[in-house]
């Protein structure tokens, strides 16, 4: 059974989830849903795939929720997307978007959330600025894989590459490093004893 359980050993965990009630983790998942619906608005249009804040926006809430409620809240979110709310890129929702170009991509963000909690429960984050970029960044390549190669199938290899995964490796590399220094400022300090 899937608990609705918060962040896990590191200690990181700065919305406090570990000491809230199930009905306020259920809050917090809905206002993630929120969270990735305003980022998904976002964007720079491109063909086949926008740029948007989406991905951004994924690995944040699974650095934030921790794995668990990380991925419960982008399935809830893409669910929300599934039943036609306009919560995906551009404002747009339905089930299309999960059998089109952008399906790869939409596969891999609860996965997304997944990695980036996990290693953020195992101190990948925070005031570690280095191995926090590389959590998200990792993220974003699995991405731009599994969307890659989903979109090969639909209109080949080199195409897929040239326009679903090359054109995206920069924006990945700026929204890890944006994620990590967001982090970073809301890593708890360590109190210093001043006496």
């Amino acid at each position: 059974m899937f608990q609705l359980a918060a962040a896990g050993p590191s200690g990181f965990d700065p919305l406090r989830l570990n000491a809230r009630s199930a009905p306020m983790r259920i809050a917090f998942v809905l206002a993630g849903t929120l969270a990735l619906a305003l980022a998904s608005r976002i964007s720079v249009p491109m063909v086949p795939v926008p740029i948007t804040m989406q991905t951004f926006a994924v690995t944040m809430i699974g650095a934030l929720y921790g794995w668990r409620l990380g991925t419960l809240t982008v399935l809830a979110w893409l669910g929300e997307g599934m039943a036609g709310l306009p919560v995906l890129a551009g404002g747009t929702g339905g089930i299309a978007h999960f059998a089109g170009p952008t399906a790869g991509y939409l596969v891999s963000f609860p996965l997304m959330a997944a990695l980036v909690g996990w290693l953020a429960e195992r101190g990948w984050t925070g005031s570690r600025i280095v191995p926090s970029f590389a959590a998200h960044f990792a993220a974003n390549i699995f991405c731009l894989a599994l969307g890659g190669a989903w979109l090969a199938t639909l209109i080949g290899l080199e195409k897929a590459l040239m326009l679903g995964v090359v054109p995206f490796v920069l924006g990945a590399l700026l929204k890890s490093a944006l994620a990590a220094a967001v982090l970073k400022a809301v890593a708890p300090r360590p109190v210093r004893d001043l006496s």
